[in-house]
Protein backbone atom coordinates (compact mmCIF):
# COMPACT_ATOMS: atom_id res chain seq x y z
CA UNK A 1 0.00 0.00 0.00
CA UNK A 2 1.28 3.44 -0.91
CA UNK A 3 -1.03 5.56 1.25
CA UNK A 4 -4.64 6.62 1.42
CA UNK A 5 -6.31 8.07 -1.62
CA UNK A 6 -9.87 9.36 -1.85
CA UNK A 7 -13.22 8.32 -3.26
CA UNK A 8 -15.59 10.47 -5.27
CA UNK A 9 -19.20 9.26 -5.05
CA UNK A 10 -20.52 10.54 -8.36
CA UNK A 11 -24.07 10.73 -9.60
CA UNK A 12 -23.82 9.98 -13.32
CA UNK A 13 -27.35 11.22 -13.96
CA UNK A 14 -30.04 9.42 -15.96
CA UNK A 15 -27.81 8.58 -18.92
CA UNK A 16 -27.44 11.51 -21.31
CA UNK A 17 -23.84 12.74 -21.30
CA UNK A 18 -24.82 16.41 -21.33
CA UNK A 19 -26.78 15.96 -18.09
CA UNK A 20 -23.60 15.18 -16.17
CA UNK A 21 -22.77 18.03 -13.79
CA UNK A 22 -19.55 20.01 -14.08
CA UNK A 23 -18.45 18.76 -10.66
CA UNK A 24 -19.08 15.16 -11.67
CA UNK A 25 -17.10 15.65 -14.88
CA UNK A 26 -14.19 17.23 -13.02
CA UNK A 27 -14.08 14.34 -10.55
CA UNK A 28 -14.31 11.70 -13.26
CA UNK A 29 -11.51 13.26 -15.29
CA UNK A 30 -9.27 13.24 -12.19
CA UNK A 31 -9.78 9.54 -11.45
CA UNK A 32 -7.08 6.89 -11.36
CA UNK A 33 -9.74 4.17 -11.09
CA UNK A 34 -13.42 4.14 -12.05
CA UNK A 35 -15.80 1.77 -10.27
CA UNK A 36 -19.09 1.84 -12.14
CA UNK A 37 -22.58 0.39 -12.03
CA UNK A 38 -24.28 -1.51 -14.83
CA UNK A 39 -26.67 1.35 -15.59
CA UNK A 40 -24.01 4.01 -16.18
CA UNK A 41 -24.28 4.79 -19.88
CA UNK A 42 -21.36 4.25 -22.27
CA UNK A 43 -21.60 7.94 -23.17
CA UNK A 44 -20.68 8.82 -19.57
CA UNK A 45 -17.93 6.20 -19.30
CA UNK A 46 -16.27 7.72 -22.35
CA UNK A 47 -15.22 10.70 -20.17
CA UNK A 48 -12.99 8.52 -17.98
CA UNK A 49 -9.24 9.08 -18.50
CA UNK A 50 -7.75 6.56 -20.94
CA UNK A 51 -5.25 5.56 -18.26
CA UNK A 52 -7.89 4.92 -15.57
CA UNK A 53 -8.43 1.41 -14.25
CA UNK A 54 -12.05 0.49 -15.15
CA UNK A 55 -13.82 -1.74 -12.61
CA UNK A 56 -17.40 -2.86 -13.45
CA UNK A 57 -19.47 -3.81 -10.40
CA UNK A 58 -22.94 -3.82 -11.95
CA UNK A 59 -25.83 -5.70 -10.43
CA UNK A 60 -28.95 -6.89 -12.21
CA UNK A 61 -32.19 -8.18 -10.64
CA UNK A 62 -31.52 -11.72 -9.45
CA UNK A 63 -27.89 -11.57 -10.65
CA UNK A 64 -25.79 -9.68 -8.12
CA UNK A 65 -22.50 -10.22 -9.90
CA UNK A 66 -20.61 -8.16 -7.32
CA UNK A 67 -22.23 -8.11 -3.85
CA UNK A 68 -22.39 -4.80 -2.01
CA UNK A 69 -19.95 -5.93 0.67
CA UNK A 70 -17.36 -6.68 -1.99
CA UNK A 71 -17.96 -3.32 -3.69
CA UNK A 72 -17.20 -1.62 -0.37
CA UNK A 73 -13.97 -3.59 -0.08
CA UNK A 74 -12.94 -2.78 -3.65
CA UNK A 75 -13.39 0.95 -3.05
CA UNK A 76 -11.36 0.83 0.17
CA UNK A 77 -8.61 -1.29 -1.37
CA UNK A 78 -8.17 1.04 -4.35
CA UNK A 79 -8.12 4.12 -2.12
CA UNK A 80 -5.57 2.47 0.18
CA UNK A 81 -3.31 2.06 -2.84
CA UNK A 82 -3.19 5.85 -2.95
CA UNK A 83 -5.56 6.12 -5.91
CA UNK A 84 -8.28 8.68 -6.60
CA UNK A 85 -11.36 6.55 -7.13
CA UNK A 86 -14.46 7.65 -9.05
CA UNK A 87 -17.45 5.62 -7.88
CA UNK A 88 -19.98 6.14 -10.68
CA UNK A 89 -23.65 5.54 -9.95
CA UNK A 90 -26.62 6.08 -12.23
CA UNK A 91 -28.85 8.97 -11.23
CA UNK A 92 -27.97 10.38 -7.80
CA UNK A 93 -25.83 8.38 -5.35
CA UNK A 94 -28.14 9.24 -2.44
CA UNK A 95 -31.42 8.22 -4.12
CA UNK A 96 -31.71 4.40 -4.12
CA UNK A 97 -27.98 4.29 -4.86
CA UNK A 98 -26.58 2.97 -1.54
CA UNK A 99 -24.05 5.77 -1.66
CA UNK A 100 -24.47 6.52 2.03
CA UNK A 101 -23.64 2.89 2.90
CA UNK A 102 -20.43 3.06 0.91
CA UNK A 103 -19.53 6.43 2.41
CA UNK A 104 -20.02 5.09 5.94
CA UNK A 105 -17.82 2.06 5.21
CA UNK A 106 -15.06 4.28 3.84
CA UNK A 107 -15.31 6.84 6.64
CA UNK A 108 -14.84 4.08 9.23
CA UNK A 109 -11.49 3.38 7.57
CA UNK A 110 -10.38 6.98 7.44
CA UNK A 111 -10.86 7.34 3.68
CA UNK A 112 -11.95 10.76 2.43
CA UNK A 113 -15.21 10.88 0.48
CA UNK A 114 -16.68 13.64 -1.66
CA UNK A 115 -20.07 13.68 -3.37
CA UNK A 116 -21.16 14.91 -6.78
CA UNK A 117 -24.97 14.93 -6.87
CA UNK A 118 -26.62 13.72 -10.04
CA UNK A 119 -29.88 14.37 -11.82
CA UNK A 120 -32.06 11.52 -10.70
CA UNK A 121 -33.99 9.42 -13.22
CA UNK A 122 -37.35 11.02 -12.42
CA UNK A 123 -36.03 14.49 -13.22
CA UNK A 124 -34.40 13.26 -16.40
CA UNK A 125 -37.66 11.59 -17.44
CA UNK A 126 -39.58 14.81 -16.84
CA UNK A 127 -37.22 16.78 -19.06
CA UNK A 128 -37.24 14.10 -21.75
CA UNK A 129 -41.00 13.57 -21.96
CA UNK A 130 -42.42 16.91 -20.90
CA UNK A 131 -44.36 15.21 -18.09
CA UNK A 132 -43.93 17.32 -14.94
CA UNK A 133 -43.57 15.75 -11.53
CA UNK A 134 -45.93 18.34 -10.04
CA UNK A 135 -48.48 20.56 -11.76
CA UNK A 136 -51.04 22.97 -10.39
CA UNK A 137 -54.43 21.29 -10.24
CA UNK A 138 -53.01 17.82 -10.95
CA UNK A 139 -50.36 17.02 -8.34
CA UNK A 140 -49.29 18.90 -5.22
CA UNK A 141 -46.38 16.58 -4.46
CA UNK A 142 -44.21 13.74 -5.70
CA UNK A 143 -42.95 10.57 -4.06
CA UNK A 144 -40.11 8.30 -5.15
CA UNK A 145 -40.27 4.62 -4.19
CA UNK A 146 -38.30 1.54 -5.09
CA UNK A 147 -40.26 -1.31 -6.61
CA UNK A 148 -37.65 -3.91 -5.69
CA UNK A 149 -36.29 -5.18 -2.40
CA UNK A 150 -32.89 -6.72 -1.77
CA UNK A 151 -32.79 -10.51 -2.11
CA UNK A 152 -36.26 -10.34 -3.70
CA UNK A 153 -37.84 -9.69 -0.31
CA UNK A 154 -41.54 -8.85 -0.06
CA UNK A 155 -42.53 -5.32 -1.01
CA UNK A 156 -43.47 -3.70 2.30
CA UNK A 157 -44.44 -0.25 1.06
CA UNK A 158 -47.02 1.89 2.84
CA UNK A 159 -49.66 1.32 0.19
CA UNK A 160 -52.31 3.39 1.94
CA UNK A 161 -50.20 6.55 1.99
CA UNK A 162 -48.96 5.98 -1.56
CA UNK A 163 -52.49 5.73 -2.97
CA UNK A 164 -53.09 9.49 -3.27
CA UNK A 165 -54.47 10.99 -6.46
CA UNK A 166 -52.99 14.36 -5.48
CA UNK A 167 -49.44 12.97 -5.55
CA UNK A 168 -47.29 11.81 -8.44
CA UNK A 169 -45.80 8.41 -7.69
CA UNK A 170 -42.51 7.51 -9.37
CA UNK A 171 -41.46 3.86 -9.13
CA UNK A 172 -37.79 2.99 -9.61
CA UNK A 173 -36.66 -0.58 -10.32
CA UNK A 174 -40.24 -1.79 -10.50
CA UNK A 175 -40.46 -3.63 -13.82
CA UNK A 176 -40.63 -7.10 -12.25
CA UNK A 177 -43.25 -6.07 -9.70
CA UNK A 178 -45.34 -3.46 -11.50
CA UNK A 179 -48.40 -5.74 -11.70
CA UNK A 180 -48.38 -6.26 -7.93
CA UNK A 181 -47.75 -2.56 -7.33
CA UNK A 182 -50.70 -1.58 -9.51
CA UNK A 183 -53.02 -4.07 -7.81
CA UNK A 184 -52.03 -2.90 -4.34
CA UNK A 185 -52.58 0.75 -5.25
CA UNK A 186 -56.00 0.01 -6.75
CA UNK A 187 -56.92 -2.00 -3.64
CA UNK A 188 -56.24 1.18 -1.66
CA UNK A 189 -58.56 3.24 -3.84
CA UNK A 190 -56.64 4.53 -6.84
CA UNK A 191 -58.78 4.30 -10.00
CA UNK A 192 -57.79 1.82 -12.67
CA UNK A 193 -58.08 4.60 -15.25
CA UNK A 194 -55.21 6.57 -13.68
CA UNK A 195 -52.60 7.10 -16.41
CA UNK A 196 -49.15 5.51 -16.19
CA UNK A 197 -46.07 6.29 -18.25
CA UNK A 198 -43.24 3.74 -18.43
CA UNK A 199 -39.91 5.06 -19.68
CA UNK A 200 -36.96 2.81 -20.47
CA UNK A 201 -33.39 4.18 -20.51
CA UNK A 202 -34.64 7.76 -20.13
CA UNK A 203 -32.65 10.55 -21.83
CA UNK A 204 -30.40 8.16 -23.78
CA UNK A 205 -30.52 7.49 -27.53
CA UNK A 206 -32.08 4.13 -26.60
CA UNK A 207 -35.05 5.64 -24.75
CA UNK A 208 -38.47 4.05 -25.29
CA UNK A 209 -41.84 4.86 -23.74
CA UNK A 210 -45.14 3.10 -23.10
CA UNK A 211 -48.31 4.95 -22.17
CA UNK A 212 -50.88 2.92 -20.28
CA UNK A 213 -53.18 3.03 -17.24
CA UNK A 214 -53.06 1.50 -13.81
CA UNK A 215 -55.38 -1.42 -14.55
CA UNK A 216 -53.47 -2.37 -17.72
CA UNK A 217 -49.79 -1.65 -17.01
CA UNK A 218 -49.02 -5.06 -15.49
CA UNK A 219 -50.43 -6.97 -18.47
CA UNK A 220 -48.81 -4.68 -21.00
CA UNK A 221 -45.37 -4.88 -19.39
CA UNK A 222 -45.63 -8.69 -19.28
CA UNK A 223 -46.58 -8.80 -22.97
CA UNK A 224 -44.03 -6.21 -24.03
CA UNK A 225 -41.08 -6.00 -21.61
CA UNK A 226 -38.83 -2.95 -21.80
CA UNK A 227 -35.05 -2.88 -21.31
CA UNK A 228 -33.83 -1.85 -17.85
CA UNK A 229 -33.81 0.62 -16.28
CA UNK A 230 -37.55 1.30 -16.46
CA UNK A 231 -39.16 4.16 -14.56
CA UNK A 232 -42.93 4.22 -13.93
CA UNK A 233 -44.77 7.52 -13.45
CA UNK A 234 -48.24 7.08 -11.96
CA UNK A 235 -50.62 10.01 -11.65
CA UNK A 236 -52.70 12.68 -13.33
CA UNK A 237 -49.61 14.55 -14.53
CA UNK A 238 -49.17 11.82 -17.15
CA UNK A 239 -52.24 13.26 -18.90
CA UNK A 240 -49.95 16.12 -20.00
CA UNK A 241 -47.76 13.78 -22.01
CA UNK A 242 -47.46 14.82 -25.65
CA UNK A 243 -45.96 12.72 -28.40
CA UNK A 244 -44.71 15.88 -30.14
CA UNK A 245 -41.90 16.61 -27.68
CA UNK A 246 -38.55 17.50 -29.36
CA UNK A 247 -37.43 14.82 -31.78
CA UNK A 248 -33.98 14.42 -30.22
CA UNK A 249 -35.62 12.88 -27.14
CA UNK A 250 -37.58 10.29 -29.10
CA UNK A 251 -36.46 6.74 -29.85
CA UNK A 252 -38.11 3.43 -30.55
CA UNK A 253 -41.78 2.70 -31.22
CA UNK A 254 -44.68 4.99 -30.50
CA UNK A 255 -46.12 4.77 -26.97
CA UNK A 256 -48.98 2.36 -26.38
CA UNK A 257 -52.34 4.11 -26.31
CA UNK A 258 -54.43 4.26 -23.17
CA UNK A 259 -56.74 1.28 -22.92
CA UNK A 260 -60.19 2.14 -24.16
CA UNK A 261 -59.03 4.86 -26.56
Amino acid sequence: MTGTGQVFLIGAGPGAADLLTLRALRMLEAADAVVYDRLVSPEILAYAPPSARMVPVGKAPGRHTVPQDLINEILAELACQGLTVARLKGGDPLIFGRGSEEAAYLAERGIAVEYAPGITAAQGMAAATGVPLTHRGLATGVRYVTGHRAADARLDLDWTSLASEETTLVVYMGAANIAEIALRLMAEGLPGSLPVLAVSEATTPRETRALSRLDRIGLEMAARPMPAPVLFVIGHVVSLYRADVPAEWLAGPEPMALAGE
